[in-house]
């Protein structure tokens, strides 16, 4: 997993571009925590954006996460802004041994660096599991995405 996150890392460093901003376009990164995997982000305006996700677990049920969200991001929270405040709803799929389908609350913290092309985020998402059974759960997660022209 470290020779993952590095290699990845490599990448990123070898692809910067000043002029890409992190508010509009695709980007596309890791997410560390529960669940760990790729993250992408698509800006559709300068304040909202639809997220997804593929990830796998590494807590008890062990199964792949799809999951998609659509945000919205307030600049306005914290007086930097490189730091906005986002929150959305989506929906999350799990799939292995405990197969289901789920609703998806999100509540996060942006960072936006300013002479490179890269956000880093901190989310914490409760999920209210509806299907095969009733359950809610909440996972965390803290990521790194490189957005591309």
């Amino acid at each position: 997993m470290k020779r993952v996150i590095l290699t990845f890392l490599f990448f990123m460093a070898i692809c910067f571009n000043n002029s890409v901003a992190q508010n509009k376009g695709k980007g596309l990164g890791i997410v560390i925590g529960e669940p760990t995997g790729l993250s992408a982000k698509l800006w559709n305006s300068n304040r909202t954006a639809f997220d997804a996700g593929f990830a796998w677990s590494l807590g008890k049920k062990g199964n792949l996460y799809l999951h998609a969200d659509h945000l919205w991001h307030n600049f306005n929270t914290f007086s930097n802004q490189q730091l906005p405040l986002y929150y959305g709803l989506g929906a999350r799929v799990s799939i292995g041994d405990n197969t289901g389908l789920g609703v998806r609350g999100v509540l996060g913290v942006n960072y936006f660096f300013t002479e490179i092309p890269l956000d880093a985020f901190f989310e914490i998402v409760p999920i209210f599991d509806l299907f095969p059974d009733s359950d809610f759960e909440l996972n965390a997660g803290i990521g790194l995405r490189y957005f591309f022209k």
